[in-house]
């Protein structure tokens, strides 16, 4: 071989000048991009020398929650029960108060009642009395008396068949009428009309419709006018009870054995017969 004979060399052939450019350029741009984010970063800043974990749900968790809801739910069962129970209570409460109610009105009713039956009873015992009164008047009025001459005195014994004319005429007639159209008011002491009377102011309003003015007061109107048999009433007569100027009682003869009067409290303004209760005397006016 000759000595001059071409030796392959060892070393690297030469890169070419623009890929080493290149590379040079690349180089220079991660490192100036380093450089930037650098001075953009904290002076001051450590480094992280720990990892922080985010903690987890556990089984614990889970049960505590359970038992949220749990007491969440009872707080709701018991305040459903005290609604009910709230609810039962004004229900009670409401019967409660209507119970009393009744119980007050059925012993106010009861009250009224018994009220009512006490005053029944002491007018009907009232006007037993009267009656027993009236009656025994008439006895004592109607017993003879003996005159000087010794023949007895029976003129004005009562007749116990009276008059039973019914044909009134003229004002007799009107204060018959007026009489029995007050037939069913009532009875007040002192009453006057035009819906309630007492025995004399019945008399007196009946006489007052034709013209003719009475004294208030039974005892007065017993003295007025002519005293006349019962045996020979007209109708519009006064019938009284008890003596004549102390009579207890008035009222008007309407014929046909019949009297208006305002009775009492019990009956009111009735129209009987005389035989219910038969008077002493009467007067008459026209």
């Amino acid at each position: 071989m000759s000595h001059t004979a071409h030796i392959p060399s060892h070393r690297k052939p030469r890169r070419r000048a623009s890929k080493s450019a290149l590379r040079a350029g690349v180089a220079g741009g991660v490192l100036s991009t380093v450089a930037v984010a650098g001075a953009a970063g904290p002076a001051q800043a450590e480094p992280v020398t720990q990892t922080i974990e985010m903690p987890t749900i556990t089984s614990g968790l889970a049960t505590a929650v359970a038992a949220s809801a749990q007491a969440t739910q009872q707080v709701a069962l018991d305040l459903e029960a005290q609604a009910h129970e709230d609810a039962a209570a004004q229900d009670a409460a409401k019967a409660a108060k209507k119970a009393k109610a009744e119980a007050v009105r059925k012993a106010e009713a009861e009250k009224k009642a018994e009220a009512a039956a006490k005053a029944k009873a002491e007018a009907e015992a009232k006007e037993r009395a009267e009656r027993a009164s009236r009656t025994a008047a008439r006895t004592t009025l109607s017993a003879p008396s003996t005159s000087s001459s010794g023949s007895s005195a029976t003129a004005s014994a009562p007749s116990s068949a009276p008059s039973t004319s019914s044909n009134a005429t003229g004002s007799a007639a009107s204060i018959v009428a007026f009489a029995k159209a007050q037939v069913g008011d009532a009875y007040v002491s002192g009453g006057t009309g035009p819906n309630a009377w007492d025995c004399s102011g019945l008399v007196q309003a009946a006489y007052r419709s034709v013209g003719i003015d009475l004294p208030r007061v039974s005892q007065a109107q017993s003295t007025v006018g002519t005293q006349v048999s019962l045996s020979n009433l007209q109708p519009g007569d006064i019938l009284y009870w008890g003596a004549a100027g102390s009579a207890y009682h008035v009222a008007i003869y309407v014929g046909g054995g019949q009297f208006v009067g305002a009775q009492n409290s019990s009956t009111g303004t009735v129209q009987r017969s005389m035989d219910y209760d038969r008077p002493t005397g009467a007067v008459r006016v026209l």
